[in-house]
């Protein structure tokens, strides 16, 4: 069987050549005889694996020399709690909610600390990014935390918040990688490797040294703390091995595309074919205030659920899987990570048009 266009927000589409590589080295990676995932953490050979990973993604991101990179279980959900945990010293940090995941986040902080909601779109279901250049950012707060690509509802931050001096928390699980970033801006930049990067299990924490300290809040478990991880370079215990394989397979896929300014060129291609028919098309519609959406997540609407549902099953039909919208909002959803080629999209497109003319 063919592949389909996956349009799944995550766990997401990869790039063939790096599944092709990965099937060719299963059984015997680069000479030593087993799979990378039957070989020990603490051997050379592993050793030289997330290295080179880590080594890989700091030229990429172009990560400053006093950030830590860690690579962490536990998804982008653990770090809600991790974040309080590590950074809430005065017990107090601001919340802008634009999104389910930051929604969980802020409900998360709120069992550590005085977690307070500065901003929000929830008016609007999420559908616009909230102005964040004057926010009521208490002054004693630790951090100011958002989640900057929101995959279910497909808003962007495209201006990162005034922070007024305080360390800004980014969640960046759905646009990780996705375009050039200034790391410095960052105290905490953090996301969940499956949805741009690679397979399910691994979390990726880059995090400004002065943030990583011994003080953490009481009953913080060990596995909890950045300090025990990063003192560790990742291997306190053993990690998601094979993921972090694949994460460095991708790392040197993006690298041979032209690093992370060519990611965004094509990016941006892709998201300006979709969204263009959608500006244009009579029966399908984006959810998203223009000026705040998102490369990587689209979502779009009939109007009609039962419309939606045939849209979706005639799609699968066709070969474009998972174009089915979050639970909590319905409709329809493409996301259009880094590996969805650009025919996908333009096939997307062209099967929106022949549907519409035969549904109009």
């Amino acid at each position: 069987m063919s592949r389909v266009y996956n349009f799944s927000a995550g766990p997401a589409v990869l790039p063939e050549e790096v599944l092709k590589e990965a099937a060719q080295e299963m059984l015997d990676y680069k000479g030593s005889g087993m799979s990378v995932m039957e070989m020990s953490h603490r051997s050379k050979v592993y050793d030289t694996i997330i290295k080179e990973a880590e080594a890989d993604l700091r030229e990429l991101m172009n990560i400053p020399d006093n950030y830590k990179v860690l690579f962490l279980q536990g998804g982008a959900s653990l770090q809600f709690a991790m974040i309080p945990m590590n950074l809430m010293k005065n017990r107090k940090a601001a919340y802008i909610v634009t999104g389910q995941w930051a929604k969980k986040a802020y409900q998360e902080a709120k069992i550590y600390g005085d977690a307070v909601e500065v901003a929000s779109s929830a008016d609007e279901t999420f559908s616009y990014i909230p102005d964040c250049s004057d926010l009521p950012i208490p002054e004693d707060a630790d951090y100011v935390y958002i989640c900057e690509n929101n995959t279910i509802y497909g808003t962007k931050f495209k201006t990162l918040p005034n922070t007024k001096g305080h360390t800004l928390v980014a969640d960046v699980s759905s646009c990780f990688l996705s375009e050039p970033v200034d790391v410095s801006k960052y105290g905490v930049i953090y996301g969940g490797v499956q949805k741009n990067i690679g397979p399910a299990g691994v979390v990726i924490v880059i995090i400004r040294e002065d943030l990583i300290t011994e003080d953490t809040l009481p009953g913080t478990p060990t596995m909890l703390k950045y300090k025990i991880h990063a003192d560790a370079q990742s291997l306190y215990n053993t990690p998601p091995a094979y993921g972090i394989y694949i994460c460095g397979k991708v790392f040197k896929w993006i690298k041979k595309m032209g690093g992370l300014s060519a990611m965004k060129a094509h990016n941006e291609k892709k998201a300006e074919i979709l969204y263009d028919f959608l500006d244009e098309s009579k029966l399908f519609k984006g959810t998203v205030r223009k000026e705040d959406r998102s490369l990587m997540n689209v979502p779009f609407v009939t109007g009609s659920e039962e419309m939606d549902a045939k849209f979706v099953k005639e799609a699968k039909e066709a070969g474009f899987e998972n174009l089915k919208g979050h639970r909590s909002v319905g409709g329809m959803r493409a996301s259009i990570y880094n590996a969805m080629p650009i025919e996908g999209v333009e096939k997307l497109v062209a099967f929106m048009r022949e549907f519409e003319k035969n549904n109009g």
